[in-house]
This record gives structure tokens, sequence and C-alpha cells, in this order.
């Protein structure tokens, strides 16, 4: 799809969406005793603080003209506990908005992790993986300061404001009313530029997304990047995305300085009326310790306003960064318990596939009325032309996808009907690809079974032929693991990927490619070991090497999203069908491969 390109927008509904804020509020009321408390100390500081020019008002009025220094030195101790009050409160304020912060950054990202393991497959198909990874770690510390601080400033500014308008009314009505006159026209010229600068904003974590997903995307193909000399050309390419991005940047930066500019511009021109009308204009002329309060409770109104205002920008901003978070929560799982799921007891392992017909894509069917059954204990080899259907089959089996058409049941049990995880408990799933997490050897082979004893581990590495490797390691099965297994050759990868499945002792196996990586020689030292484990388990094996199956009870021709022959290995070269030609073409691309099976069947001695 377009979208899955890191050199692609994306895109979101222009008005803005007020279901995201009622989610943002969930997290605040988390903290809304800190939060409250923050607010009680903020509050409780600003009014003492706002007390200070009333002070000098009355020492410059009365104190100084009188000649009383015992009250001038009261006033002023009064006006630095005043001072000295605000700033403890004020610091202690911010100790615990910064506690409040990070319950909040941990609880959204937590939430935000937890959903992404539950997306389908499709979702990560459809979308390059670093501008998923840019939501959970940039996007969420982006809006901790906003939820936190910038929600509790907001309301602490109002309060502010509302406080300064009442302490100014009672110093002088007239040179009150106009300081507040410039505030109508700042709200005009905000409400006009706010769609311009979401728009502006929205292209900024558009082109952050781009440039984080270019980023990861180049790391992860380095050797690729070196081998065809391209150094040069993503050079160019990342040279591109930066350059979009610093653009993006420097639009909102325009407009977010023009809300500030504005504000300013006003303020100043209000705090200049303020001197002016209250020294000329009045009758009588305000008193000079007047002149001086409403000049500093401009100041202080005007204060909260420019601080609003930059509240503001960094509220826009914010949501832009919600918006993405939010998108990603509320993509829906798609495959999750069914109403009504039930627990999958234990099972013996019985699969029965009832006129399956599945598509990826509507209208593109890839299995077309598939039905079969395997007994308990059934090892069933499915093999075909790429895009056959192979590896769909043992997707629908483990429910990684929704089943659109028929019913796959497990021991009589609709896979639709049970729940997830008593499903997937009770299978070892090994993919072709074989990821490595960070961590020890033990760590990755323990990963499907946390309650595995060291000797459980050294067991099933010791049937796979993997203990032998592994024993090598500076530390042996305690050796770290880089991330993606760097380090280990492909075929160690495997080997531990297929430990980690074994491990789990599952009653039904699906083993997708799992030799693909693994030389010839250690293939069949290890496929006496999977002889071995897949004894009382009913197993799906998707090969591409033909000899690894020949002892399958039954081997399985997909072609075109039909079966379109079944059978024991010797039944289907008897046959002289479609997995006989495929056996042939195989044989004539590797002949010690093929030979030994062929002679068995008497078709050809081996040379």
């Amino acid at each position: 799809m377009a979208r899955n390109r890191f050199d692609v927008d994306e895109t979101l509904e222009a008005p803005l969406n007020f279901k995201n804020l009622k989610k943002v509020m969930v997290y605040v009321m988390r903290c809304k005793g800190r939060m409250l408390s923050a607010l009680l100390l903020s509050g409780v500081g600003s009014v003492i603080g706002l007390t200070g020019p009333m002070l000098v008002q009355y020492a410059m009025d009365h104190s100084i003209p009188e000649g009383n220094m015992k009250q001038l030195i009261q006033l002023s101790i009064l006006l630095g506990v005043t001072i000295l009050i605000n700033v403890l409160f004020t610091a202690v304020r911010r100790i615990i908005v910064a506690q409040a912060a990070q319950t909040m950054v941990h609880d959204i990202r937590r939430d935000l992790f937890a959903h992404l393991q539950v997306l389908p497959f499709s979702y990560y198909d459809n979308r390059p993986h670093g501008k998923i990874l840019v939501r959970i770690v940039h996007y969420v510390n982006s809006v901790s300061d906003v939820l936190s601080n910038g929600l509790l400033d907001f309301i602490i500014e109002i309060i502010n404001v509302i406080f300064i308008i009442i302490f100014m009314f009672q110093v002088s009505v007239p040179l009150a009313a106009v300081t507040v006159a410039g505030l109508p026209v700042l709200i005009v010229f905000i409400l006009l530029i706010k769609p311009k600068q979401r728009q502006a904003y929205q292209q900024v974590s558009n082109k952050n997304s781009n440039l984080n997903a270019y980023v990861q995307e180049s790391i992860e193909g380095v050797k690729v990047t070196q081998a065809f000399n391209r150094q040069e050309t993503n050079l160019g390419i990342l040279d591109r995305l930066i350059e979009e991005r610093r653009k993006a940047w420097m639009r909102t930066v325009y407009i977010s300085n023009s809300v500030w500019f504005s504000t300013e511009t006003i303020s100043q021109i209000v705090f200049s009326l303020v001197y002016i009308v209250g020294a000329y204009a009045l009758h009588p002329m305000a008193s000079f310790g007047v002149l001086l309060a409403m000049g500093t409770y401009a100041s202080k109104f005007w204060q909260p306003i420019v601080n609003l205002a930059n509240i503001y920008n960094k509220f826009i901003d914010a949501m832009a960064y919600l918006e993405r978070i939010f998108e990603t929560m509320n993509e829906p799982p798609v495959i999750e318990d069914c109403p009504g799921a039930v627990e999958l007891p234990p099972i013996t392992g019985k699969v029965e596939f009832d006129h399956v017909s599945f598509g990826y894509e509507p209208g593109q069917k890839i299995l077309h009325d598939v039905s079969f059954t395997a007994q308990p204990g059934e090892s069933i080899a499915i093999v075909g032309p790429t895009g056959a259907g192979k590896t769909t089959i043992v997707n629908l089996i483990s429910r990684f996808y929704n089943i659109e058409e028929g019913a796959v049941l497990i021991d009589g049990h609709s896979v639709m009907d049970v729940t997830l995880h008593s499903l997937r408990s009770q299978m070892g799933i090994m993919l072709q690809d074989s990821f490595v997490f960070s961590g020890t050897i033990a760590d990755n082979i323990r990963y499907g079974r946390l309650d595995a004893s060291d000797a459980d581990i050294v067991r099933v590495s010791k049937l796979l032929c993997a203990d032998e490797f592994i024993q090598k390691l500076p530390h042996g099965y305690e050796t770290e693991v880089k991330e993606r297994g760097g380090g280990l050759s492909q075929g160690q990868k495997q080997l531990i990927a297929f430990a980690r499945t074994l491990l789990a002792d599952p009653k039904i196996l699906v083993l997708d490619e799992a030799t693909s990586s693994i030389d010839t020689s250690t293939e069949q030292l290890l496929q006496r070991g999977i002889n071995l484990l897949l004894k009382g388990r009913t197993s799906f094996i998707i090969a591409h090497r033909l000899s690894t199956i020949r002892s399958c009870t039954r081997i399985m021709y997909i072609d075109g999203g039909q079966i379109k022959e079944a059978g024991s290995h010797d039944e289907l070269m008897a046959k002289k069908g479609y997995y006989y030609d495929l056996y042939m073409a195989q044989y004539r691309e590797d002949p010690e491969d093929a030979s030994p099976a062929l002679s068995q069947a008497g078709e050809l001695s081996p040379a």
C-alpha cells in the first residue's frame, strides 16, 4: 500500500477529534490528587504574590510621604515574605507536577505498547516500523509536559488573570478597563490563525515520522547499503527528508511567533495607555502610587496572557502528536477473542479444515474450499509453488487471521470460538524468519516457557544439535545475544528458534521453512531430533527441501489455493503427478539431496 513508505505523509481528519481529548483526560484524572495539590499550591502562592503591588502602592502613597519608617520596614519585610512564599510554593509545585507527568507518560506508553502487541500483522505490513516506533518514544514524551505542566499552567494562568482583574478594579476602575480592552482583539486573532497553526504542526509530525522511518530502515539495511555502495544516494535522500522537516518546522515557527508577536504588541500598547490615561486623561489625575501599582498589575495581567498564548502553541503542537498516538490506539485489533469465547481444553491435536476459503484482500482469494483432516500425532507436509497458500493454511490454524468462509476445528472446537491464549498456548510455531531477541541464549530458548529449567533447555538443545555451538560461545547458554541476533549465523539463529519452539512442548507444531538456513550436514543430524520430538504431536511442515519431509505421514501438494493431491511420499511418487514433477525438478538441481529417496522408490540408483 502507498502508506507503507517512509516518504509518504500520513493523513488525519481535518476537524479536531474531541473524543481524543476525553481519552487524554482519563490519564489526567489518574493523577488528580497530585494535580489538585499543585493547583492549590499555585493558587495560594499566586494570590499571596499579587498582594505585592498593593503593598508598594500603600508605601508610596502613605508610608514614605508620612515618613513612617517603621511601617515602611514592616511593609518591606511583608513584601519579601510574600515573594519567598510564592517561590517556595512554585518549587514544590514543579516537583509534584513532574511526578504526575512521568506517571502519565508511563500509562500512555504502556497502553500504547500493549495495544500494538494485539494489532494484526496487516497493521505492521502497511506501515514502516520507524513511524510506529516514533509514536511510542518521541510523541509520548512530547505530550507529557502539556498534559501536566501545560494543563496546570493553563488553569493557574486563568486564575491569575481573574485575581489580577479583581485587584486592578480595587485600585482603579478606569485604568483596569483600559488594561483589559486589548484582550478581545487578541482572542479574535488567535481564533483566525488556529486552523493554519494546527495544520502546520501536523506537517511537522509527518516529517518527523518520515525521517524516523527512513533512519530506522537505513540502519536495518546497512549491510545491503554498503554492499551496493549506496551511501551517497542514501545521504541525498536523508538530506531531502531533513530539509522537508526544516521547512515544516520553520512554518510553525512563523505562525507561532505571530501569536507571540501579537500578544506582546497589544500588551505594550495597553501598558503605555495605562500611564497615558492615568497621567493625562483622568480627572483628578491618578496618584503616583496608583500609577505604579496599575503599571505593575498591567504587566502582571498581560504576562499570563502571553503565557496562555505560549501554552496554546504547545497545546496545538501536542494535539498533532496525540492524534497520531490515539490513531494507533483506535486501530481495531481485528484478531481478538470473539464474544462468548471459551477456554480451549487440553487437546489431543486433531485438526480439521472444513470448506475453508480465505483472502488477505477483499475479492482476492488465496484459499478455495480447502478441506482435510489431520489426526492426532500425524505429520503433514505442505508443498507447492510460491504463493500457493501454504503459509496461509498454517496461519489460519493459529488464527493469525480471521476465517471468512468455512471453519478450522481443533478437537472439534472452532478456532473462532475459543480464546486466543488458550489456543496458541497449546501450539508451537516456528516461522521462516528466525527472530532472536536481545538477552542471553537461555533467555531466548526459554521465551515461550518461562518456568523451564536449565536442564530442560540443555536437553532440547542437544536433541536439536544446538548444544555443540552454544557450548563454544564465550559464556555458553549465558552468552548475551546482540540485537536481532547479531554475531550469530542465520543457521544458529534458526536452531535457537527451533529449541524455543519445541521447549514449549506443544500438541500442535508448525514448522514454516524451519530448516531453510541450516546446512545439509547439520540438517541430517537435526532431523533425528525432530523425528523424536514430532512423536505424539500433530505437526504441519512447510519445507523447500523435499528430502526433509519424506518420512511425513502425509504430503499435501497445494497450488492455486487448492489441494491438488495428497498422500505419502511413496504414494505420490508412484502416482507421478504434481509432487513427482516437483521432486524430479529438485533432483535435477540437487542430485545428492534427492537420490536416496528416488533409490528407495525404485526410480533411480545412486550415481
